[in-house]
């Protein structure tokens, strides 16, 4: 028996979906473009496009079931996990060079934490779905980190970002 109720497991595990977690990361490019840094929007947008990439040839190949419907597959690892992670994360990677405050990636966290344990309390995954989700995100996430860094704060004008 879940102590949660399923309206608020499901609002979480929504943060997970595109049309909810890509505006946020969007906002982030755009934002991040118009202060300079070309190079790291280019890498946040290019990480969430691989996240598709990644995450489907696996749930084929595992075809792993889920814990509430045992006859469907396609579970591991976790699309929405790796959605939010990508997209909230990248978001607060593309900031981080704009303000000296912890709250974009302490948002990030929340927010990406929160799809998560929404999706295991709803039981449309496994911990481990989502675990492995964000491991494999992590390196795109780093991807994002090193082309943001390079990518500078928009010191040198239109040709800093490229």
């Amino acid at each position: 028996m879940r102590s949660v109720p399923d309206a608020v497991t499901e609002r979480l595990s929504d943060l997970g979906n595109v049309p909810v977690a890509v505006p946020v990361l969007a906002l982030a490019m755009t934002y991040a473009v118009r202060r300079g840094n070309r190079l790291g929007a280019l890498a946040a947008g290019l990480a969430m496009a691989l996240v598709p990439a990644l995450v489907v040839p696996l749930k084929l190949w595992t075809g792993r079931p889920g814990p509430l419907e045992p006859w469907a597959v396609g579970y591991f690892p976790s699309g929405h996990t790796a959605t939010a992670a990508v997209a909230y994360l990248g978001a607060a990677l593309l900031l981080r060079p704009y303000t000296r405050r912890p709250w974009p990636v302490a948002a990030a966290l929340v927010l990406t934490g929160a799809t998560a344990v929404g999706l295991v309390l709803r039981g449309w995954h496994w911990p481990l779905d989502v675990l492995a989700s964000l491991l494999l995100c992590l390196p795109l996430l780093f991807g994002v980190a090193c082309a943001v860094d390079r990518g500078g704060r928009g010191r040198s004008g239109p040709a800093g970002g490229t």
